[in-house]
């Protein structure tokens, strides 16, 4: 019995030494002052401000009914509503700083709440992402997975959390559309430092896509059209299977650097990027598909339980050891394969949506447009 406890022991060990090495690199600097100070954004206080959280009255309050017996400084405005086809500034910041984590709890139509980050008064976005998809939880509300990773965690219920770090040198903005058709409600909270950065700092981007179905023998592109000196550091994948069968045979490339008909990384395979193995275990149980879900400092996937005929799966690689380094250009594709008879392989046309996270020195080319609305949402 105590050798059974000690392989146990030594098996656990194993599983967190990832995690413990990178939250000791943090915890080692924990300690040193910096010359930088601590600001919060939310609905308690738009802007951030020294000394300006919780002076919301009941006159404006959005929580005014519940604390309506206590007054200002008693939860008055936590949160806040944003109308069908409208867009609202979650926050807006002057000067030098860092955007060090973020935390949201949304309500509506993840697919049609369009966040985006800009960067040093751009006019185009550094980052478009639905809400969702954004935090690795693409496949809509009551359907979050957990999510334990360092850059982006899940909790219970709807928890949505980003450690992503977010510099900027003279400020930024966040805004959120609303695309769909009734009032959003979203509590939130944006946490930075303001802070002087070292001159060649680059930014954080994030860029969402969707094609369902994938059309015949097509390859998915993950991203394109990155030009200029950066890394990439993650890939968020929300793959809708469209047919029976395995799924995941299809590769993943990475073209560096003017890379044309053939890439410097290519992958095995789709469940080997995300750093699975032999289709996530999948197998039959009550002849229906299951797999074994797992979420790890780094990779993970989870299968989203769904009485329709398409199955839905979630996949996330953070490349935060292993960053895709690029000095000119970078494109990012995935193959959409299965197998068919004799060992043969069989293009898939199913549905693929995905989120790329990259840093990379300004400025950066316009994103693609995003898909229309019926194109974006999710048909349950």
């Amino acid at each position: 019995m105590k050798t059974n406890h000690l392989i146990l022991f030594l098996l656990c060990l194993a599983l967190c030494m990832p995690l413990v090495h990178a939250q000791s690199a943090v915890m080692n600097q924990l300690f040193q002052l910096k010359d930088a100070a601590t600001r919060s954004i939310s609905p308690e206080n738009f802007t951030g401000e020294k000394g300006k959280g919780g002076m919301a009255t009941l006159e404006n309050g959005t929580a005014a009914r519940a604390a309506r017996e206590l007054g200002q400084g008693w939860k008055v405005n936590p949160y806040i509503h944003i109308e069908p086809g409208t867009t609202f500034t979650l926050g807006e910041i002057t000067g030098s700083g860092v955007i060090n984590h973020i935390w949201m709890t949304p309500v509506g139509d993840y697919r049609l709440m369009i966040l985006r980050f800009y960067w040093d008064g751009e006019t185009e976005p550094s980052v478009q992402a639905p809400v969702g998809d954004f935090f690795a939880a693409g496949w809509g509300m009551g359907k979050e997975p957990r999510i334990t990773s360092l850059a982006v965690c899940v909790n219970p219920r709807s928890g949505f959390n980003s450690y992503w770090q977010m510099p900027f040198r003279k400020g930024c903005k966040i805004t959120m559309e609303n695309m769909g058709g009734k009032t959003a409600t979203v509590y939130y909270q944006i946490d930075h430092s303001l802070e002087t950065l070292a001159e060649n700092t680059p930014y954080f981007h994030a860029q969402f896509r969707r094609v369902n179905p994938l059309p015949d023998k097509e390859v998915y592109t993950i991203v394109d059209g990155i030009q200029g000196r950066g890394h990439y550091v993650g890939t968020y994948l929300a793959h809708g299977a469209n047919s029976p069968g395995w799924w995941g045979e299809g590769e993943i490339k990475f073209y560096i650097d003017g890379d044309a008909e053939f890439p410097t990384i290519c992958g095995t395979g789709e469940e080997d990027y995300f750093c699975g193995s032999y289709g996530y275990n999948e197998r039959k149980k009550d002849k229906r598909d299951v797999y074994d879900n797992f979420s790890s400092p780094y990779t993970g996937f989870y299968h989203v339980q769904y009485k329709g005929e398409q199955r839905r799966f979630g996949e996330y690689r953070w490349h935060i050891n292993d960053p895709v380094r690029f000095e000119k250009d970078l494109r990012v594709t995935i193959q959409s394969l299965g197998w068919q008879s004799e060992g043969r392989y069989l293009p898939l046309n199913d549905d693929l949506a995905s989120v790329a996270y990259w840093y990379q020195v300004e400025p950066h080319n316009a994103f693609p447009p995003l898909p229309a609305k019926d194109a974006l949402v999710i048909k349950n």
